[in-house]
């Protein structure tokens, strides 16, 4: 079957139908999988082993272009498309493929953005679809965000500091004990950079954690106080189970809600 560019879009974007769900789980599931390849890396492992995982990664950087030349191809409007937050991301994620012979230092640092194309799915029902609270959601979300940060902070720090460190960032494990620590502004100091670099990039952690984590913190509280005010009904429709006790409609789909009966 010839496929358009319409169609191309349409899967690309869609969510609800079984094809669509599947190359978009297919998506989320290989930027999961190539993160771990990178983490694996971190360690000593036997040399075939490590041959295996880069030809597995090697497959992935390849399907990931393929699906953003796809992506560009099929959207209406490609200039805005190329500097969407999204296309951004994709480009990063396949850059270091392209540039690989490159002997240009910061290369190495891209690969550990591709967890950020996981972004595209945070707002998705099909990631949520098991999760009917409110405060549920928010706290995934919540979850979702400071593990990207914390996983992209800790893999430019170990990169960083590796080659000039290897005894304080020795593993992926050091560099997120580090980040976890630095950016919860703990600082045990046990484990420090040495590199210029490397100080900028803690300097920016515990910028990150003063901003993020408060604001994070307070929006879970929010709802948390907003939901508490909620009553359980579920609606026929779109199966949302918490409403305000006054509400008459769905707010999510505006479906006409059961009479509900307050003790």
């Amino acid at each position: 079957m010839l496929l358009t560019r319409e169609k191309a879009e349409f899967y690309l974007k869609d969510l609800d139908t079984p094809v669509g769900k599947a190359i978009n789980l297919t998506i989320a599931g290989l930027v999961l999988l190539s993160s771990g390849i990178f983490v694996a890396e971190t360690y000593d492992i036997p040399d075939l082993f490590r041959f295996q995982l880069n030809a597995i990664d090697t497959a992935i950087f390849v399907i990931f272009a393929i699906e953003y030349i796809l992506r560009l191809w099929s959207a209406e409007n490609k200039i805005k498309y190329l500097l969407s937050f999204y296309s951004i991301i994709d480009l990063i994620a396949i850059l270091p493929f392209f540039l690989g012979e490159v002997d240009i230092s910061f290369i190495r640092l891209l690969r550990w953005f591709r967890i950020l194309r996981l972004i595209r799915f945070i707002d998705k029902k099909f990631l949520f679809g098991s999760i009917s609270t409110e405060d549920g959601v928010i706290f995934t979300r919540i979850s979702f965000t400071l593990f990207a940060i914390i996983f992209v902070y800790s893999g430019l720090i170990y990169q960083v500091e590796h080659p000039v460190n290897p005894k304080g960032f020795a593993t992926f494990l050091d560099a997120l004990y580090f980040s976890i620590v630095t950016m919860t502004t703990v600082g045990f100091g046990d484990v420090t950079p040495i590199s210029e670099l490397g100080r900028w990039l803690t300097v920016l952690m515990i910028l990150t954690g003063i901003a993020l984590i408060p604001w994070q913190v307070g929006d879970l509280i929010k709802r948390l106080v907003k939901t508490a005010n909620q009553v359980e009904t579920v609606c026929a429709s779109c199966g949302l189970a918490f409403h305000d006790a006054d509400a008459g409609f769905c707010k999510r789909c505006g479906t006409k809600l059961p009479t509900m009966h307050i003790d």
